[in-house]
């Protein structure tokens, strides 16, 4: 079969390519002769017509002047000089190296040259030493009579324009005429390879590719334990002997897919009832567990309020100890449970414009940025894209606090915020002039509970940044540290220009309480 379509297909090739030699030698004629058409035949006969109008120009010139002796007739004589001679120099530039139609430019020339030096160079002078002539002037008349010799030889060289037009046209339509037989040609040439590829594939083929789809169908209804036997072509059988084995890995993999699937439903509901458990778990570390640290912490303050008097320094600093304990113990659950709900919620995503979630950040932010002094700059606009107001909310209010937090004392603090678009990310960077981070704590930060200071420096549980980064991966992007900035600290990360929302988003669930690590 592969070899009748070979051999059918090479000679529709061999037809092809004699069809595009015959057309390419057919289109080079037609566009020679266009192009002499349309770029010098007829420029140069629009250009004979201006020659001829300039010579009229001098004629005139030269008859009003010697009718009246007034001397602006000259004006045009003298602009059809100049203007005979540009024009020559354009025809002749059009004709290129036709001999014949240089002859009858020649002849022009040299006649015109003729009639103003014979007739029209004397007629003027007579005119200005004389005074003006009678209409029925002898010299007048001479003048008419070498210049109708003029019009002659611009009729000759009209005539002979167009029929180097006549000429071009001709060879143009000859040239379409050959165009449109190799198209005629090529498109019987291709209905005829159609036909009998059609014919051979119809025997050949398509018999057995009509038997190999019933069998294909009856398995696809069910029969899957029936076996594909399909006679026909080599390659054919080949076909069907590949379909085979795919129906039998088939049935292989459908029994294994059936073990696999109730073992996938075992996990599921041994799966939903761990996830019962851990939000049983957070319900308890969120309530259960917050209410008897509130009491140590109550009970140890009023301990010290009401036997304060009786209790000495070392007294007084193991009561501040607990209090301090049982206040980061909240701070520490507080910051686990935003930490485990990113992600847990099930919601839709909204159009979330980042210009407004930041203004909200740094309203919540407004105390610190207040005191600290600290000024925010936006370095182009912030856009807007699909996702979780609340969850991109605490991105900024985490990033711009560090910065807030980890300033210089002695430098005012400066943060700035970036913005633009790489291929379909947006990236987004928070730079700030403040202590910065050692190039090898870069990782070690995005991790929950890293602290780089001790808690009598900065304040905090070292969750802001893992949050930050749990958050960021969710929606699409990436997050990473600036391992070399010129000083403080910048971080930067992206988000997906598109972002299809995935079945789980942060949403209104969360406990506003900890933004900030």
């Amino acid at each position: 079969m592969q070899n009748w379509v070979h051999l059918i297909l090479v000679g529709f090739v061999l037809v092809i390519c004699g069809c595009v030699a015959v057309a390419g030698l057919t289109l080079s004629r037609m566009s020679d002769r266009t192009e002499e058409l349309v770029d010098r035949v007829q420029p140069a006969r629009s250009a004979s017509y201006q020659l001829q109008m300039s010579l009229l120009d001098q004629e005139t010139g030269v008859r009003g002047f010697a009718l009246t002796g007034d001397e602006s007739f000259l004006t045009p004589y003298e602009q059809g000089v100049k203007d005979q001679r540009a024009r020559l120099d354009r025809v002749r530039a059009l004709v290129g190296d036709d001999q014949g139609l240089n002859g009858d430019l020649d002849r022009i020339e040299q006649s015109a040259e003729r009639w103003r030096t014979e007739q029209a160079g004397p007629l003027i002078e007579a005119a200005r030493a004389e005074g003006p002539a009678g209409a029925s002037s002898a010299p007048i008349l001479r003048s008419k009579e070498a210049f109708d010799e003029l019009r002659q030889l611009n009729g000759v060289l009209q005539k002979d324009l167009d029929t180097a037009r006549d000429h071009a046209r001709a060879e143009l339509d000859a040239a379409r005429t050959t165009r449109d037989r190799v198209l005629g040609a090529l498109m019987v040439g291709a209905l005829l390879v159609v036909i009998a590829l059609s014919l051979l594939l119809h025997r050949v083929v398509g018999r057995p590719l009509n038997a190999l789809a019933a069998a294909s169908s009856r398995v696809r209804a069910g029969a899957f334990a029936r076996r594909i036997d399909v006679t026909g072509p080599a390659d054919v059988m080949a076909v069907a002997a590949a379909v085979e084995n795919m129906r039998a890995r088939l049935v292989e993999e459908l029994d294994a897919a059936t073990d696999r699937e109730k073992l996938l439903a075992e996990q599921t509901t041994e799966l939903r009832r761990s996830n019962s458990e851990l939000e049983q778990f957070a319900y308890v570390a969120s309530h259960d567990l917050q209410e008897p640290l509130r009491k140590v912490a109550s009970f140890c303050q009023l301990l010290e309020k009401r036997y304060g008097t009786e209790l000495d320094a070392r007294g007084k600093q193991y009561i501040a100890f607990a209090v301090d304990g049982a206040k980061r113990m909240q701070v520490l659950i507080n910051d686990l449970l935003t930490f485990s709900r990113v992600g847990r919620v099930h919601d839709s995503w909204k159009p979330v414009d980042l210009e407004r979630s930041l203004d909200r950040a740094l309203t919540n932010l407004s105390a610190s940025l207040e005191d600290s002094g600290a000024v925010v700059v936006r370095e182009g606009t912030l856009p807007e894209l699909q996702g979780d107001a609340t969850s991109l909310g605490m991105v900024w209010q985490n990033l711009i606090g560090n910065a807030i937090k980890f300033r210089r004392p002695d430098v005012p603090c400066r943060i700035t915020v970036r913005c633009e678009q790489e291929d379909d990310q947006w990236h987004i960077s928070v730079a700030d002039n403040g202590i910065g981070i050692a190039p090898e704590f870069s990782d070690k930060v995005f991790v929950i509970f890293q602290r780089l200071h001790a808690r009598d420096e900065y304040e905090g549980t070292g969750i802001g940044l893992s949050l930050c980064r749990k958050i960021v991966e969710f929606h699409g992007g990436r997050i990473w540290l600036d391992t070399a900035p010129e000083e403080g600290t910048v971080v930067h990360f992206t988000l997906p220009v598109v972002t299809d929302a995935p079945t789980r988003t942060t949403a209104e669930l969360l406990d506003p309480v900890v933004l900030t690590s």
